[in-house]
């Protein structure tokens, strides 16, 4: 069977981990070049074709039949051959319906705000009207908003604290893995949610048309968490001193993935030692650095990192982090914590011990997770690995 791909398609991937988890007949993708559309589609030599932009209308007119749901939102994203017709569906609906369900968000009766102009936005204007919501809107004033729909790759630029009714957020978007946006409202306590597992439900649901069967329950959350473990950054936060760097080497060896030093890529770009660096332009000038490759480093995936002993004093670093990684806090007893004159905070016993008393409940309130490191540098690597495959 052979399933064709039209157009520049992010998602084939995870349709190829679907199909992957599932036994059965396989998939030949086949990357279909626009000029040969018209030929393709009528050769018929396939039994399924994922369609992506700018295609999504262009491949509209040309099929036999279209589903309810592709004709409201005005696109086709999946195309099956059914007793020689071709029929056009659009599973984004159905992937956007398993995402509200997975954080727990009921828009029945909801005042529902969504934001954007495109595809997407169509699929969740027509999604929450079909799921029973009391107002779907792109216009709605802030005291009545009560569920926030991001289908805008831009983001939202009102914080969530202007809407004080706000019950729940979901960004569409899925890079990264967790907006700004969505870490607002979870810091607010509020369920959000990015748009990684509609991604993977919309795929599992082309693939069930595709192939004419029903998936076993629970593979769209197999699919979601084995993806989100391979994208999602390690990240390791903790005491100078802690084993980050030395563990972050082994983990990376371990997993196969790159790992990126935070220290050293400020060293680098300063062109000189992290303690000269203080020398000549002082710990506010090391901090302003060290955001500034936080930053970049943040906006990457797939990768084990190690920050500095003070990444995490400012929260915009913690921000960045969280939004594409998962903070592993390396957690070492203080009395095991070395001085070494290489680290200009940390050099003396006496400033090693005032660095773990102010900063010992910062690393807590930031981490996802503590990882005990009494034991050595390979055997915390290898409790990590258990942890993050």
């Amino acid at each position: 069977m052979t399933v064709g791909c039209l157009g520049a398609l992010p998602p084939h991937s995870v349709f190829q981990q679907v199909c992957q988890a599932v036994p059965g007949e396989a998939f030949e993708l086949a990357e279909i070049a626009p000029e040969a559309l018209d030929a393709f589609l009528s050769a018929r030599s396939f039994r399924g074709l994922l369609v992506s932009d700018p295609y999504r209308q262009a491949i509209m007119p040309r099929l036999d039949w279209i589903s309810e749901a592709a004709r409201q939102i005005g696109a086709v994203n999946t195309v099956v051959g059914q007793e020689g017709r071709l029929c056009g569906y659009n599973t984004e609906r159905h992937g956007f319906a398993a995402l509200l369900r997975r954080t727990g968000l009921d828009l029945s009766g909801k005042n529902v705000l969504v934001l954007g102009s495109g595809e997407a936005a169509k699929t969740a204007l027509y999604t929450a009207r079909t799921l029973g919501a009391a107002r779907v809107d792109m216009a709605l004033r802030r005291g009545d908003v009560e569920i926030i729909i991001n289908a805008d790759s831009r983001g939202m630029p009102v914080p969530t604290e202007a809407f004080k009714n706000l019950a729940g957020v979901i960004d569409m978007n899925c890079e990264p893995l967790r907006s700004r946006l969505v870490l607002s409202a979870r810091a607010a306590g509020i369920p959000a949610e990015g748009g990684l597992y509609m991604l993977a439900a919309q795929a599992a649901r082309s693939a069930e048309l595709i192939r004419d069967t029903r998936f076993p329950e629970g593979l769209t959350d197999e699919i979601y968490e084995r993806i989100l473990r391979r994208t999602e950054n390690v990240v390791l936060i903790g005491m100078p001193g802690s084993g980050k760097s030395t563990v972050a080497r082994l983990l990376g060896r371990r997993l196969g993935r790159p790992v990126a030093g935070v220290d050293e890529r400020v060293a680098r770009r300063a062109g000189m030692a992290i303690s000269e660096i203080f020398a000549r332009f002082g710990e506010a000038g090391f901090r302003r650095l060290e955001s500034e490759v936080i930053a970049e480093i943040a906006k990457t995936d797939g990768q084990i990192v190690a920050t500095g002993g003070g990444s995490i004093l400012r929260g915009e670093n913690v921000e960045a982090l969280r939004q594409n990684g998962r903070l592993y806090l390396l957690d070492r007893p203080l009395e095991q914590l070395t001085p070494t004159p290489d680290r200009p905070l940390g050099d003396t016993w006496e400033k090693v011990r005032r660095l773990y008393r102010e900063r010992a409940p910062l690393y807590r309130a930031a981490a996802d997770e503590i990882i005990s490191t009494a034991a050595t540098a390979e055997e915390t690597a290898l409790s990590l690995e258990k942890r993050v495959t």
